[in-house]
C-alpha cells in the first residue's frame, strides 16, 4: 500500500482526494438548495437531511486518501534516510493516530445527530442531555485543538523527512519550511511533491 502511494501520479491522488470528493459534495449541495428553493416543507428539510448524511463518508474518503499519502511518505521513505539521521517514529505514528481516531468520533457523533434530527420526534432524545451538552462540546473543542496540533505534528514530520532524504543530510525547519506549507496546503502542493518523490522510488 505504501509503495502504491510512493509511485502514484500526482494527478492520481489529487483526483482521489480533492477533485472527486469535492465533485460529489458541489452536486449534493446544488441538489439540496434546488429542493430548498423550490419549497422548504418539513419533506425537503427531511429530504436535505438525508444528503447530509452522504458528508461523513465523503470526508472518510478524502481525509483517508490524505492521511493514507502522508503515511506513506513518512514510513516509506525511512530506508532511504541517511545512516547517521534519526528520525522519532514512535512520536510520529503516536500523534499521527490521535487524530484519525478523534476524526472517526467527530464524524460519528455529527452522523448520529444527523440520526436524531431526521428522527420523528429528536426533542424526546435531547431533553436528557441538555444540561451537560455545553460541556461536551467543551470536550470537543479541547480534543479538537489538540488533534489539530497532531495533524502540525505529522506535516512537520513528514516534510522534514522528505528533505532529508532529498538533501541526504541533517535538516532544520528552515530547509523544509516550503514543503511543509506545500504538504499542509496539499491540493497545489501535491503537484510540486509527489513528482519528486515518484524521482526518490526511481533511485
Amino acid at each position: 500500500m505504501i509503495n502504491i502511494f510512493l509511485k502514484a501520479k500526482h494527478w492520481q491522488i489529487f483526483l482521489l482526494n480533492f477533485a472527486i470528493p469535492m465533485i460529489f459534495q458541489c452536486i449534493m449541495m446544488g441538489m439540496m438548495m434546488s429542493n430548498f428553493v423550490v419549497s422548504s416543507g418539513p419533506e425537503d428539510i427531511a429530504m436535505m437531511i438525508q444528503y447530509w448524511k452522504f458528508i461523513p463518508l465523503i470526508m472518510i474518503l478524502s481525509m483517508g486518501i490524505l492521511f493514507a499519502w502522508l503515511w506513506s511518505i513518512a514510513i516509506g521513505l525511512q530506508k532511504k534516510l541517511p545512516d547517521h539521521v534519526k528520525m522519532n517514529v514512535k512520536r510520529f505514528k503516536l500523534f499521527f493516530f490521535i487524530p484519525l481516531v478523534y476524526l472517526i468520533l467527530f464524524i460519528s457523533f455529527f452522523s448520529g445527530m444527523f440520526h436524531v434530527l431526521s428522527s420523528s420526534n429528536p426533542e424526546s432524545i435531547f431533553e436528557p442531555f441538555i444540561e451537560w451538552i455545553g460541556g461536551l462540546f467543551g470536550v470537543i473543542f479541547l480534543l479538537h485543538l489538540f488533534s489539530m496540533f497532531c495533524i502540525f505534528h505529522s506535516l512537520y514530520f513528514v516534510a522534514k523527512v522528505f528533505k532529508t532524504v532529498e538533501l541526504q543530510r541533517e535538516v532544520h525547519f528552515g530547509d523544509f519550511a516550503g514543503e511543509f506549507f506545500m504538504i499542509w496546503f496539499y491540493p497545489v502542493g501535491i503537484w510540486i511533491v509527489q513528482p519528486k518523490i515518484n524521482k526518490m522510488m526511481e533511485t
